[in-house]
């Protein structure tokens, strides 16, 4: 009991607010009546592949990010590279600020439709956070830290991995969470560029008009997104170095 009292309250109340929201849509299922469109699209089968390929989406995409987003992060906070760092903030920044589906469409026209043209449009829509929260939590390091592991014989590599980088960990995955959500949301489109996903769900209901169909496509990816949301934060929690709030 002490134990969960000592935990963020995000750690255990988000995962009553999954299983509030999870129980409700069974019950819901349950208890409706649904055309034969809607039973075919929601049966397990279905659905269990449509989940998946979401899932797939978004876990390539957050893994491409992290992979390109934290190294150049780290690079630009180096005294040598510094200056190029608003550069490539504002680059990253062009993928956030333009719509998600035009950004889709335009990679359609070079790289044509399917799952690889939703992968490259994920990572330039969800590159700035990652990137931004690394030079964020690497910036905030203090200086006087930096220069006691110096001064105590540590190279700049060394200093990096076992002093910085510790330090920066619970500011950078935030932004990997904060990156997975957007990414949860955004996967949706990709239904446009012929990718499948759980936005397959909701276009279908739209078009043909199968509110149920809509409804159960909007709250799939609204638990998704919250039950990845709470694993981003277990790994943030665990990855964070004791005495660092």
């Amino acid at each position: 009991m002490n134990r969960l009292r000592r935990l963020p309250i995000d750690v255990w109340f988000e995962p009553l607010i999954i299983l509030v929201i999870g129980i409700g849509y069974v019950l819901w299922y349950r208890s409706t009546t649904f055309t034969p469109t809607e039973q075919a699209s929601l049966a397990w089968g279905n659905l269990q592949t449509t989940i998946l390929e979401h899932v797939k989406l978004t876990v390539v995409a957050t893994l491409i990010v992290v992979v390109v987003a934290i190294p150049l992060g780290i690079v630009l906070t180096r005294p040598a590279l510094r200056r190029l760092e608003p550069i490539a903030v504002n680059v990253a920044n062009i993928g956030q600020a333009a719509p998600a589906v035009g950004l889709l469409v335009l990679f359609t026209f070079w790289l044509g439709t399917g799952f690889r043209t939703a992968i490259v449009g994920l990572v330039v829509y969800a590159i700035l956070p990652i990137l931004q929260n690394t030079i964020v939590g690497l910036r905030q390091v203090d200086h006087r830290t930096i220069e006691a592991s110096r001064g105590i014989g540590y190279s700049g590599a060394r200093t990096l991995f076992q002093v910085e980088l510790p330090l920066a960990v619970p500011v950078i995955l935030n932004g990997v969470r904060t990156a997975l959500v957007i990414l949860v949301g955004t996967a949706t489109l990709s239904t446009f560029i012929g990718a499948t996903s759980l936005g397959t769900l909701i276009t279908t209901g739209v078009t043909l008009f199968l509110p149920k169909l809509l409804i159960s496509g909007a709250i799939l990816v609204g638990l998704l997104a919250l039950v990845i949301d709470w694993l981003g934060r277990l790994v943030e929690l665990a990855a964070t170095p004791r005495g660092i709030s």
